[in-house]
């Protein structure tokens, strides 16, 4: 039986749009607090923003946002990284010393709070009251023991002031970001297919270098978004280097700004102000390194509109 054909075609349906009318209010609402707000940040004179901006670009504070924000950030994460990625390494070795010994690493240095790990760095000179001697680490009893005469270290530095000082500020927060690098480093490595190393060695490569060439370039991927939140959140942590204390801080600047002139409350808006501008910053480069790196993952539209599939053509 042939069934017959038609060539009616549908009425025009009139679809009516759903009513959203919750969300109207909710656009209310948001716009009466944020009318609020401004209104209380523009016309309290508690802001005091003529104080705000003077302060901000005093010759100590940008001293302090140069080297102890900055520097110290810089810095801090070049520890954190190269340590992070040689603890993780460490941590996937089949060798059980290396994994225990980074496993430790990880274990201490991430159950330290790092007010605390920092006021800790700052008191370590108590251990070394005559000074941290540069080259073999022999006392004098062990050297009579070896029959060693005469001096082996060619230099002695204050330790006071080197774990008070920038260098207790970039090794302690550089050894706690190593420990939550080596897990992000980590997370990646275990990210690719092991028939990506297994393909290298087969080539001839060694470990290490498959490593080096193979695993970690497609690894970063998956380590470049978390490092970017690690390095804004070193922005933010070095306004605890007061512990140390370190003295050539942008946090430890304002505060003792605010504190002569008892204008607290503007001192901590303009270092407000200061951490915003800098984590923008920093914003703006993750978002085009996680681009750069996350090339050829996931479906992008096609640039060209001509090659774009056109309406009626075959295809699911």
């Amino acid at each position: 039986m042939i069934t017959p054909t038609t060539t009616d075609r549908p009425g025009l349906i009139e679809a009516r749009p759903v009513r959203h009318p919750w969300r109207w209010v909710a656009i209310a609402v948001i716009a009466v607090l944020v009318s609020m707000m401004l209104n209380l940040i523009f016309t309290n004179p508690a802001f005091d923003w003529t104080f705000v901006f003077q302060a901000m670009v005093q010759t100590p504070v940008v001293h302090g946002l140069y080297i102890g924000t900055l520097l110290t950030t810089a810095l801090a994460m070049i520890v954190g990284v190269a340590g992070g990625v040689l603890t993780a390494v460490m941590r996937l070795s089949e060798n059980p010393i290396l994994s225990g010994v980074a496993w430790a690493f990880t274990w201490f240095f991430r159950g330290i709070p790092r007010y605390v790990l920092l006021f800790t760095m700052g008191t370590l000179g108590i251990l070394f009251q005559q000074g941290l001697g540069l080259g073999i680490p022999f006392d004098w009893k062990i050297q009579q023991l070896l029959g060693i005469s005469g001096s082996w270290r060619f230099a002695t530095l204050d330790a006071n002031a080197l774990f008070a000082g920038l260098f207790g500020a970039v090794l302690g927060l550089g050894l706690s970001e190593a420990a939550y690098m080596s897990e992000i480093a980590r997370a990646g490595i275990l990210s690719v297919d092991k028939g990506q190393a297994e393909a290298a060695e087969a080539l001839g490569m060694s470990s290490g270098r498959s490593m080096r060439r193979i695993v970690l370039p497609q690894a970063m991927r998956v380590i470049v978004p978390p490092t970017g939140n690690e390095t804004i959140a070193m922005v933010k942590d070095t306004s605890l280097l007061i512990a140390l204390p370190l003295t050539t801080e942008l946090f430890f600047q304002l505060s003792s700004i605010g504190s002569r002139t008892y204008k607290v409350f503007p001192a901590a808006v303009a270092a407000s102000i200061w951490y915003l501008v800098i984590t923008s910053i920093l914003m703006v480069g993750q978002f085009y390194l996680e681009r750069h790196f996350g090339r050829g993952f996931g479906q992008k539209k096609p640039k060209n509109k001509r090659f774009a599939r056109a309406p009626g053509m075959g295809g699911a």
